[in-house]
């Protein structure tokens, strides 16, 4: 069930980091609202995951997930730049992000 968590907690990162764009400095009052309540459930979930999984692994993956749904919604939503490289560097994150969880137990 701990992976469960970390995977929720994670998703629950891009869904607050995302949501930073849209508060405009936390002057929107809705997108603010949805943030920090996703801020607050992702550091919880985390917490969850944390008990069973070692923290070096469970923060790298919590990082790793946020990162690469951030990248990639950057691209998607923002028009942010969509090279080859900086997809190859998306890719190795989701490789390592892997190989943390079959190295651990």
């Amino acid at each position: 069930m701990a992976w469960v968590w970390l995977t929720l907690a994670g998703v629950l990162e891009i869904v607050w980091a995302v949501g930073l764009k849209y508060t405009d400095g936390f002057s929107r009052l809705v997108p603010s609202a949805i943030t920090i309540a996703a801020m607050i459930a992702s550091v919880y979930f985390l917490a969850l995951a944390v008990r069973t999984i070692p923290i070096g692994t469970g923060y790298a993956v919590w990082t790793g997930i946020g990162a690469v749904g951030v990248a990639i919604l950057g691209m998607v939503l923002f028009g942010e730049p969509r090279t080859w490289l900086r997809i190859g560097c998306i890719v190795l994150i989701i490789a390592g992000i892997a190989g943390l969880k079959i190295v651990t137990p």
